[in-house]
């Protein structure tokens, strides 16, 4: 379950690095932590800490100790991969991206990086076995996957090992804390100022369309879901500037709609996608049977011919920086269409 008193105290905590002696790995006493956005530096960063010092790094678990800067890192979230690949490090194993498959693990964009990385299997149940084959150095995982969380106490005997809260809309808040994890915060301020500039520009080129009010949908068998503001795509939609429909202008993850409130998934333009996941098709005929519904044709996005489907990895799934570039340059080309 989420904690909003820790969400609220992170961005303290991982702006806090502190020199400790001792050694090893092992967390201890679980402590509160906040959450902001992080920001450019503006200062010249100080020297990361050598490879014979000691850093404690405080989390959702509680705090780690943490030895100079690690190279053989596991990662057990897509967020946190795309992280440790954008910091300039190939995690040594990974668990499977979102929407991996056994023999086929990566999603395209990071794939060619990480053709040397083991995969680890579902992020809700890693295997921790061959985790600790691997012999890392730095464990990234998340509270908000069960499996993950039974597991960390023995993840903690492998590695020092540093959990985000959750998946949902705080991938910024999670890089921080990876960026911290590593040793690279200096890395990881430069990467999301540059990010930032990126939404800045993405603006110049939107114009008056970021006025728009965008919809974002997700069709799968049985079930319709709005994606709301705390969301990966809804974060960067925010930041952008968009206004999101009454029925989603809501700082929560989702909220499953029937036939009768289809009008929720109106507004100027609809992103939706449609997760096929069974394979077997069931998702697009679902998806079909909502569009030639007579209520679905009523809405302002079905007779403007303003809904289109969109890439749900990088949309939805991937979920950290990489994602979060490839989105915005998806956005201001949709937009430069319409």
């Amino acid at each position: 379950m989420r904690k909003t008193s820790l969400r609220l105290m992170l961005g303290a905590m991982l702006s806090a690095v502190m020199l400790v002696t001792g050694c090893g790995g092992q967390a201890t006493s679980s402590s509160s932590s906040s959450s902001s956005t992080p920001a450019a530096s503006t200062t010249t960063p100080a020297p990361a800490p050598s490879a014979s010092e000691e850093r404690e790094v405080k989390h959702f678990m509680g705090s780690t100790k943490i030895k100079g800067t690690p190279q053989r890192v596991v990662a057990l979230t897509s967020e946190s991969t795309e992280a440790v690949l954008a910091l300039g490090i190939t995690p040594v194993g990974a668990v499977m991206s979102g929407l991996g498959k056994p023999g086929d693990p990566w999603h395209p964009h990071i794939k060619e990086k990480m053709k040397d990385a083991v995969d680890l299997g579902d992020e809700n149940q890693p295997n921790v076995e061959l985790i600790a084959s691997l012999k890392p150095d730095l464990i990234l995982g998340t509270k908000g996957r069960q499996g993950q969380e039974k597991v960390y106490a023995q993840l903690s005997t492998i590695a020092p090992t540093v959990f985000s809260e959750d998946l949902v809309g705080r991938w910024k808040i999670n890089f921080a804390l990876y960026s911290e994890a590593l040793n690279k915060k200096a890395e990881g301020d430069k990467l999301m100022a540059d990010f930032d500039k990126k939404i800045e520009d993405a603006k110049g080129k939107l114009g008056d369309k970021a006025k728009m009010k965008v919809s974002v949908v997700r069709f799968v068998a049985g079930k319709t879901r709005l994606y709301l503001k705390d969301t990966f795509s809804g974060v960067v939609l925010s930041q952008l500037g968009f206004a999101r429909p009454a029925s989603q202008d809501i700082d929560e993850f989702k909220k499953d709609i029937p036939k009768e409130l289809m009008a929720e998934m109106d507004g100027d333009v609809m992103f939706y996608w449609v997760g096929d996941y069974s394979g077997d098709g069931s998702a697009n005929k679902y998806t079909e049977e909502w569009m030639k519904d007579p209520l679905y044709q009523k809405l302002n996005v079905a007779k403007n011919n303003k809904a289109f489907q969109v890439n749900e990895v990088i949309w939805n799934v991937g979920g950290g920086i990489l994602s979060a570039e490839l989105l915005v340059d998806d956005i201001v080309e949709r937009f430069s269409k319409l």
